[in-house]
């Protein structure tokens, strides 16, 4: 069954422990993102310590009711343009209480490798996220099989990756 709209908003409406993602795209095409990815590569930068939107409200409404978010991505270096963009946000989400983690598998196996991007809700329901090559969105699509592998790719990617203000750090030194 594929996921739009209401339905899929719903699986982040409803759900009771815990939402959890991987990504492994070095770069997602996201139309509505295109303007800020512009005045980004110009040099503007968002503040951190004062960024809100209607995410990091979520955010904080979904650690307010005891749940738990989350998400680990795959990364290589050097990180690409899109990556660089995406963790100027990552720090806000983290401090509004998203658990953010990179795995950087740029000099070692990836124990992923071939996994696809996939939401993981409750550990019970699982969301494959179908991608084109250049990170353009194809579908969401409720997956039908035991999730049993799936808990097992994130149990992995949680042990083979770190928080990630450390990894920012260890990118600066």
């Amino acid at each position: 069954m594929l996921l739009d709209g209401d339905a899929w908003q719903a699986k982040f409406r409803d759900f009771q422990n815990e939402a959890w993602r991987l990504e492994t795209l070095p770069a997602y095409n996201v139309p509505q993102e295109a303007e800020e990815i512009r005045a980004y590569l110009a040099g503007e930068r968002i503040d951190p310590h004062t960024h809100s939107n209607e995410y990091t409200e979520d955010l904080k409404r979904v650690r307010r009711e005891g749940k738990s978010k989350g998400r680990v991505h795959v990364v290589t270096r050097p990180l690409s343009d899109y990556l660089r963009y995406e963790f100027m946000y990552y720090l806000p989400h983290v401090w509004a209480g998203e658990d953010i983690r990179i795995m950087d598998v740029t000099d070692r196996n990836n124990p992923l490798v071939g996994v696809q991007d996939f939401w993981i809700f409750d550990k019970s329901e699982v969301v494959l996220m179908n991608y084109e090559a250049d990170g353009t969105q194809i579908s969401r699509e409720v997956f039908e099989g035991d999730v049993t592998p799936y808990v097992e790719y994130q149990r992995i990617a949680l042990a083979e990756s770190v928080p990630f203000e450390e990894y920012v750090k260890g990118l600066d030194a």
